[in-house]
């Protein structure tokens, strides 16, 4: 699989970030010399940061390969993405010669923020809009807009590397989303020039109030909790009105003049002129990584779309053990030293006992049914550092599993094959009705039991049985 990827600014370095660490092979085209520094940046933060979302590990980084002839850089691609500036002379002479240099089955997206599918073709070129938001890497959102068969494909390659497309029902200007951003871009403008707020002051409004419901209930389920147990429709009654009173400018844009600007942009550097851009970019990263993570618990938002893409991604070849854990490990499990809290060597090892369940059927329907394994006792063993952003894996061993215990060692390694780790953890089958120790269903101890034969002549591994503070 080949994305092309037609100007490696900020959205085509988010791009090709995007598809290569989802397994593709990534060809850019730029004239700018110095596209390759600046993509290789943004795919250094991607790196970073969207591996942590997973508790799986990503499919194999694909080739990333730059050139300065565009016919040469869509040769042999399934898509290609078009992320030229907002000019529609630029997008029409662009987006034409693609549509001859690529068959018709190749998709053809634009990023484009404003302009509708019907003015980039208006000159014969082939191309749906395909609109993402930044950091293209993290947030899933596309917004899909076009011919519907193409949507219709673009929308399945796009699901396949993590993304949630939006297919726009209608053409309109400037789509869905960013019609939200303008009415509230406009809004904060006026706040400003008014004197009634500075660019902080607006942006605490939006990060430590409503902001932060939009990201997991959108608008109008959180408006439809705002009505109370009479729901949407209380609501509407009770805020309707308000709607004509004098609160908003939305339909006024103040006047760009010089001490306008120069208002703006000294609030900001004020704001958070004391950290660069990358500084930024690491540090909103970082943050919805966090944010995302938590919602995945819930598969709630872009938590969903995480988990369902989680869920295709190919478990890892077991070799003499079974690979219970291969993921990035995110910033979020890390201390001040950028080494991974105590903590978390213990979640590790429980999310590997969680594969290993789902490895003898003790899966979600099992434990639906009213069945389970429940932890009596673990044992960690400190033995390597393990850093923010290197590749953990994890390999387990049963010691036990017989009857109705669970006895399992969990290997837990950093990137360069150190041994980082152990967790020993000693579980009993319950019946949750019951609250009671059970055995295992027939199918579960089998499984099980198998395991416990094809690792029993390996003998207890090192560490095994330890208790807290015996001597080496």
């Amino acid at each position: 699989m080949k994305a092309a990827i037609i100007g490696g600014g900020v959205i085509g370095g988010g791009w090709a970030a995007r598809f290569l660490l989802n397994g593709w092979d990534v060809a850019v085209f730029d004239p700018d010399p110095e596209a390759e520094r600046k993509i290789g940046e943004v795919i250094a933060n991607a790196r970073r940061s969207l591996p942590a979302l997973y508790d799986k590990a990503l499919p194999p980084e694909g080739t990333l390969s730059f050139h300065t002839d565009m016919a040469e850089a869509v040769k042999g691609a399934g898509w290609v993405q078009e992320s030229i500036p907002e000019r529609l002379d630029l997008k029409h002479n662009i987006l034409g010669q693609l549509s001859e240099m690529v068959p018709e089955d190749t998709v053809i997206g634009s990023s484009t923020s404003g302009f509708k599918p019907s003015e980039l073709t208006a000159n014969g070129a082939r191309a749906i809009v395909a609109h993402p938001f930044n950091p293209v890497y993290l947030l899933p959102l596309i917004e899909l807009v076009g011919n519907p068969e193409t949507t219709g494909k673009a929308a399945e390659i796009l699901r396949s590397i993590g993304m949630a497309p939006l297919t726009v029902r209608k053409e309109i200007d400037a789509h869905i989303a960013d019609r939200f951003l303008e009415a509230v871009w406009r809004e904060a403008l006026w706040l400003v020039k008014d004197g009634i707020a500075t660019t902080e002051e607006i942006d605490e409004a939006i990060k430590m109030g409503f902001g932060i419901r939009w990201a997991q209930m959108g608008l109008f389920e959180t408006y439809r909790v705002a009505g109370g147990e009479a729901g949407m429709k209380h609501f509407m009654a009770q805020f309707g009105p308000a709607l004509k009173w004098p609160w908003t400018k939305l339909m006024d844009v103040p006047e760009f003049t010089d001490e306008l600007v120069d208002l703006i942009a000294g609030q900001s550097d004020t704001q958070s002129g004391h950290l660069s851009i990358r500084e930024l970019e690491r540090l909103r990263d970082d943050n919805l990584v966090g944010m995302m993570r938590a919602l995945k618990k819930t598969g709630t938002g872009a938590g969903g779309v995480i988990q369902r893409h989680e869920a295709g991604l190919p478990a890892p070849e077991a070799k003499d053990l079974p690979i219970t854990g291969d993921r990035q490990i995110p910033v979020s499990w890390t201390d001040y030293n950028g080494h991974m809290n105590e903590t978390h060597y213990l979640e590790a090892g429980s999310l590997a006992t969680d594969e290993f369940m789902q490895l003898i059927g003790a899966d979600a329907s099992y434990i639906a049914s009213g069945k389970s394994y429940f932890t009596i006792e673990s044992h960690v063993r400190y033995l390597s550092e393990l850093h923010a952003g290197e590749q953990l894996t994890i390999q387990t061993q049963v010691l036990n599993g017989k009857g109705k215990k669970l006895h399992l060692f969990h290997f837990l390694y950093g990137a360069d094959g150190t041994l980082a780790a152990t967790v020993e953890t000693l579980l009993l089958h319950v019946d949750l009705t019951t609250r009671a120790s059970s055995l295992p269903d027939p199918e579960v101890q089998e499984k099980l039991e198998s395991f416990h034969t094809a690792h029993e002549p390996l003998g207890l591994p090192n560490g095994a049985g330890r208790f807290v503070g015996q001597r080496a």
